[in-house]
């Protein structure tokens, strides 16, 4: 009878254990989530900018050595992350494509014009630079017309002002979330062996020789609930550089390492500080209020 007493009594242990290893692996993965979110939000949001396109329609009459001159010129700006040269007979076959039909064959004759897409670098994405680019380059007496989206430039800026200031909002709430969640976690674990605790006080044990097991404990299980959580966020971000290469989300190594470091310390000092605090409130209580 004995033994099956104790027998159930080690398995309720091991449930206890298990729910808090959960409980810390699973807020920690999510919060470690986030954090990838806030590492990576500037590059979500230059990636987005990077996108948009300013094109430089030139003249007929210009001249090959003056558009090769332009093409140099913008491949060797700071702002220019890429150039590329599309002529007007390139430009015919992607409208082509995309239609379905052959427009010349109504026209007569191709009324687009040779260009260069510019490709501009994410901190020169906004009205006032693009801007200061178009004055400088519309004195070249070849080039006609210099287009980009003037609406989409300034609600892709206000948007990414927008995200990232609610990214930053969020992140901070659920990291007190987080602390909150682990909290009640331990102090439950704890709660279940409020008698064990002051049976150990009332026999003559010091507060920290019964409080010193308890925090062990429960750091080790703050340090199996890390990892685990880690595991998670590693599996996340292997599988986001396989579908997203192209935001390079393994370049930052440094910030990365640290938010991995980060995350494993905040899963042993939220345990040892919970748990701290939960076996004080328990030794301090008066034996009847256990029941309470």
């Amino acid at each position: 009878m004995a033994s099956s007493f104790d027998k159930y009594q080690k398995r309720k242990l091991v449930s206890s254990y298990v729910s808090v290893v959960i409980s810390i692996a699973l807020v920690l993965f999510l919060l470690g989530c986030l954090g990838l979110l806030v590492i990576n939000s500037k590059k979500l949001g230059d990636h987005f900018k990077e996108q948009v396109v300013m094109t430089i329609y030139l003249q007929d009459s210009a001249k090959e050595v003056e558009v090769n001159q332009l093409k140099k010129s913008l491949a060797m700006s700071d702002y220019t992350k890429e150039a590329t040269y599309v002529s007007k007979e390139e430009a015919a076959e992607f409208m082509k494509a995309k239609n379905g039909e052959d427009f010349m064959d109504f026209v007569g004759y191709n009324p687009l014009k040779n260009s260069i897409d510019v490709y501009l670098k994410a901190d020169f994405v906004t009205n006032e630079k693009l801007n200061e680019i178009t004055d400088g380059l519309s004195n070249k007496s070849f080039i006609e017309e210099i287009r980009y989206d003037n609406d989409l430039v300034e609600l892709m800026n206000n948007n990414v002002k927008k995200i990232s200031f609610w990214v930053i909002v969020i992140s901070a709430l659920f990291t007190l979330i987080a602390v909150l969640l682990i909290n009640s976690s331990i102090r439950l674990a704890v709660y279940s062996k409020r008698f064990i605790i002051k049976t150990m006080q009332m026999v003559g044990a010091t507060k920290s020789f019964i409080r010193r097991p308890f925090v062990w404990k429960s750091v080790q299980l703050g340090i199996i609930g890390s990892v685990i959580s880690l595991i998670g966020m590693a599996i996340v971000l292997y599988y986001l550089n396989i579908y997203f290469p192209e935001l390079e989300l393994l370049n930052n190594t440094l910030m990365i390492v640290g938010l991995f470091a980060g995350i494993f310390i905040i899963g042993i000092i939220i345990t040892w500080i919970s748990t701290f605090i939960a076996t004080q409130r328990f030794l301090n209580l008066k034996t009847d209020q256990l029941y309470y």
